[in-house]
């Protein structure tokens, strides 16, 4: 699967967009969300386009081929509100943002947290991010992990009924 990854990673930079997530599903399913790279401004909502998926649908195909790659369909698509973040580039793009991160060992008896991702400081080497967020209506927390401290986290954008950002 890692092959997979860096090759699918390889096929869409030359698209300037970047791979998000691959993912094997049932049926023979192949399953690739993208991205615009980070410019270093905004970033929240994604702004892929259909012709984007299309173009790099077709270019999947092609390599996919000549590399022997098994599947039956290939989906392409945007990651959505609630975007996977999986490295440590994803969370330094997302800082401000809310996110909802679930880490693999209890820190201050909980695994799950849902509130504002911060930039902390570099502890040996790594980068250490925090979530700001309520205990209760009166009290605010911050919780410190490490990127690879992080079994999965996603954006949890607080949307209106009008699907915009609040």
């Amino acid at each position: 699967m890692k092959d997979l990854i860096e090759l699918t990673r390889e096929a869409v930079a030359a698209l300037d967009l970047e791979v998000v997530d691959v993912e094997r599903a049932p049926l023979g399913l192949l399953r690739v969300t993208i991205d615009r790279p980070f410019t270093g401004e905004g970033g929240l909502v994604s702004d892929i386009k259909i012709e984007d998926c299309e173009r790099v649908s077709r270019q999947l195909s092609r390599v996919f081929e000549v590399e022997g790659i098994d599947y039956r369909r290939l989906e392409v698509g945007s990651p959505g509100v609630d975007r996977p973040l999986r490295t440590e580039r994803d969370f330094e793009r997302f800082v401000g943002e809310r996110i909802d991160v679930r880490l693999r060992d209890a820190v201050q008896g909980r695994r799950s947290f849902q509130g504002v991702l911060q930039r902390s400081c570099e502890q040996d080497g790594s980068k250490q991010f925090v979530v700001e967020y309520q205990e209760n209506k009166a009290e605010t927390k911050r919780v410190a992990f490490d990127v690879t401290d992080v079994e999965r986290a996603k954006l949890d954008p607080l949307l209106d009924f009008k699907g915009r950002k609040r």
